[in-house]
């Protein structure tokens, strides 16, 4: 086995020493330089991105935050609004019973007033009636009484007596 890559000779060693040392001089002045700056850069970058990774993570907790607190608020107040809501609601519906209990009452008072005028009406017409009647019978019997002359004399002197003058 006598491979020059597995065991090479001292020229070859010695060149390859060289060759290295010149690639790692020129590696370590230009190369490591560049790739050190770009890790450095890329290092920055990914910590810058981590800040704002965790700035964006702080931001989103204050806003849910406030989130929740204005869940709260809002339940709070769509609660008051619905106890206001059902105070207004009872409130118009007893002002409703109260003005519907005073219109019957005064309905009421209206139809007993009309029913006591009609009944005076009606008993003023049925005096008059009765007067009318009361008038016309009386009518007939003077005329039959008056129709003889002695009685219908007899009748004028017994009223005039009757009458007592002031």
């Amino acid at each position: 086995m006598n491979n020059p890559l597995i065991n090479p000779g001292i020229g070859t060693f010695f060149w390859m020493m060289v060759s290295f040392g010149i690639l790692a001089f020129i590696l370590g002045k230009w190369g490591w330089p560049m790739l050190l700056k770009a890790l450095n850069k890329r290092e920055a970058f990914i910590d810058e991105q981590l800040k704002k990774a965790q700035q964006i993570q702080d931001n989103l907790d204050n806003m849910m935050a406030r989130n929740e607190e204005m869940m709260r608020k809002a339940n709070a107040d769509r609660d008051e609004i619905l106890s206001n809501a059902r105070q207004t609601r009872d409130s118009i519906i007893e002002e409703g019973r109260q003005k519907a209990t005073e219109e019957a009452e005064r309905i009421v008072a209206n139809a007993r007033e009309a029913i006591n005028y009609e009944k005076l009406k009606a008993m003023h017409d049925l005096k008059n009636q009765i007067a009318t009647l009361s008038i016309e019978i009386a009518e007939k019997l003077m005329k039959q009484e008056l129709q003889d002359r002695k009685k219908a004399d007899e009748l004028i002197h017994h009223e005039l007596d009757n009458v007592h003058l002031n």
